[in-house]
């Protein structure tokens, strides 16, 4: 039931769409502008660099504070990070299925750098590195999204059975993964437009308009 709770709570959290809010405010409709999407990158796409900027910022601020209050508070305690990932994955349905707007959000990827460093910080920046460095390697924000959603998963695992990242017991290890996976799964799933343009060669990269 308190598993529950806390999906919940980072639910409420994640609703908060900077992208779209912020569109709104400069007079913007990111739903209806550059692909569609109110996350960070489309936000830079329509709005420019300053604007995509803050909406990663904010998105990932949104993920990284309900987390980390979770962990706040039940410190040191066997429950901690079991707690936090159940918060996350709230924080990703919410960032990604808002009620409000026809269950229609953004993709997670600023929120996933949110959750990371609030979780484990050197885990986080690695996945962080990874990211852009793909992105500008192959000049596609999807491919990197996509390769690190892969590495978030391998990471996560290597942090965990060596401590850095404090989960005592096969099972409580074993649920946190299952929640680890679920959220990479939803980024994928998320991407399915950009793995269909990728296939046909149709997707935006950087310095290039379609």
């Amino acid at each position: 039931m308190l598993r529950i709770v806390f999906v919940l709570i980072g639910y409420a959290f994640g609703l908060f769409q900077t992208g779209y809010f912020l569109g709104k405010l400069t007079g913007r409709n990111l739903e209806k502008e550059g692909s569609g999407n109110t996350g960070a990158t489309n936000a830079l796409r329509v709005m420019g660099v300053k604007w995509g900027i803050v909406v990663f910022i904010f998105d990932a601020l949104k993920a990284f504070i309900p987390v980390f209050a979770v962990r706040m508070i039940f410190k040191g305690q066997p429950m901690e990070i079991t707690y936090a990932m159940y918060t996350t994955l709230g924080v990703i349905l919410g960032n990604d299925y808002p009620f409000f707007r026809n269950f229609k959000g953004g993709k997670g990827v600023a929120a996933s750098a949110g959750w990371g460093l609030a979780v484990c910080w050197p885990f986080a920046l690695i996945c962080i590195a990874f990211f852009f460095l793909v992105s500008v390697i192959t000049r596609y924000v999807s491919v990197g999204s996509l390769a690190v959603s892969v590495m978030i998963v391998v990471l996560f695992f290597v942090f965990m059975i060596t401590g850095h990242i404090p989960v005592e017991g096969t099972a409580a290890r074993v649920e946190v993964m299952i929640i680890v996976i679920l959220l990479e799964v939803i980024m994928v799933w998320r991407h399915k437009d950009n793995i269909k343009r990728l296939i046909r060669g149709e997707e935006n990269r950087f310095g290039k308009k379609k």
